[in-house]
């Protein structure tokens, strides 16, 4: 398969911040309705952003906190199951887990979607009182390397 899909939605964004601005405002529904849902910490009270940069990929949806993303695919993952699968090895490594869903199982059946969300974050113990900022590895990388 060809890549033309990954050269559309990369723009040479210096800053992923511009990048996840842009996708906010150009939500799938699947995402505004999950969103609806768990936003203003109204599943088990945590936190979740949307459009969150972890490294060079940008996640549909994180909960820092419990270390959690969530990610909604449309039919067009299918044809890119390669990239998907390094995305999640990369995500796995910085320290997160991360779930999947179609699109259509959170337009058919959002009541499931939240139960399987609310289950991961119950199943993952939180990493403890440290207040340190997440999802800045493109800075800790350059802090790191004396650039910053």
């Amino acid at each position: 398969m060809d890549n033309d899909w990954f050269r559309a939605n990369d723009k040479g964004y210096s800053r992923p911040t511009a990048r996840s601005r842009e996708l906010r405002r150009n939500t799938t529904e699947a995402e505004r309705r999950l969103w609806q849902q768990l936003r203003n910490r109204q599943l088990r009270g945590k936190r979740f952003n949307r459009q969150f940069p972890v490294g060079q990929f940008i996640c549909d949806f994180a909960c820092r906190e419990q270390r959690l993303i969530v990610e909604l695919d449309g039919g067009h993952h299918a044809h890119v199951l390669d990239y998907d699968l390094r995305r999640t090895q990369f995500l796995e490594a910085q320290g997160y887990r991360v779930i999947r869903f179609w699109n259509n199982e959170v337009m058919e059946n959002i009541e499931a979607v939240l139960m399987r969300i609310g289950e991961a974050l119950d199943n993952r113990p939180s990493p403890g009182p440290s207040r340190r900022r997440e999802g800045s590895l493109w800075s800790r990388s350059l802090r790191s390397r004396g650039s910053i």
